[in-house]
């Protein structure tokens, strides 16, 4: 068995180094062994994260393990982010020995925050000059969405004024959070309870920073008064 899970372990380490040879810098994988009480990662390439092999696993590998244990199902395409708010593209495949027993992790984590930027470049080219032939015309620039819970309501304002913006999260400065936060003070997004610590973690900045920005915001003449406590 020991001889087997080597094998195993070999050959998601070269398929790693081949994936992050073919997406280039913004691609990253990493091999976990779950086999080992503190389930590390082994092996990692590219460097979107900025880990190193000793890691352990993420919290949501270590809750889906928990819960279904052997029976674990893979995750494909869902959005993870930075502490620094860079949005990511993750997949985890669970592999398993002969025996069906999960033996590793193989996780990939794909940059998007620049493909980001270039879609929403695009479609203030390409949806300008569609709106401006609509005469009379009182449709907003950003379509509503039909909304389940409040996170999905929050998610959908928060996307209407990154695309006012014009930026990624990860690429906007502080002057362009400003703008953002203030748009987001305008829909009303801050009478929904929590939506702080939300708007703080899609921006990669903390909970301090926005009532910060707030306090900018609101004060009068646009500027803070005094700092918050």
């Amino acid at each position: 068995m020991e001889q087997e899970k080597e094998q195993i372990f070999t050959t998601l380490k070269q398929l790693a180094d081949l994936m992050t040879r073919m997406f280039g810098n913004n691609c990253e994988v990493a091999v976990h062994d779950l086999t080992t009480e503190h389930k590390q990662m082994i092996h990692i390439t590219g460097n979107v994260t900025n880990r190193s092999p000793g890691a352990p696993v993420t919290d949501a590998v270590a809750k889906h393990l928990i819960r279904d244990g052997n029976k674990v199902k893979d995750r494909h395409c869902f959005m993870t982010l930075t502490d620094d708010g860079r949005e990511l593209k993750s997949s985890t495949s669970y592999i398993r020995d002969s025996q069906g027993t999960v033996v590793a992790a193989f996780c990939i984590n794909f940059n998007t925050t620049d493909h980001h930027n270039a879609i929403q470049l695009l479609q203030a080219f390409v949806n300008k000059s569609a709106v401006e032939n609509i005469a009379g015309s009182n449709t907003p620039d950003t379509p509503e969405k039909i909304s389940f819970s409040i996170d999905h309501t929050v998610d959908s304002i928060f996307e209407q004024a990154v695309a006012e913006v014009g930026k990624r999260p990860a690429s906007m400065n502080t002057d362009e959070k400003i703008q953002l936060v203030k748009s987001l003070e305008e829909k009303g997004a801050f009478q929904i309870k929590g939506v702080v610590n939300q708007v703080a973690l899609r921006l990669g900045v903390s909970n301090f920073t926005i009532y910060n920005y707030l306090k900018k915001i609101r004060a009068p003449n646009g500027t803070a008064i005094r700092d918050i406590i």
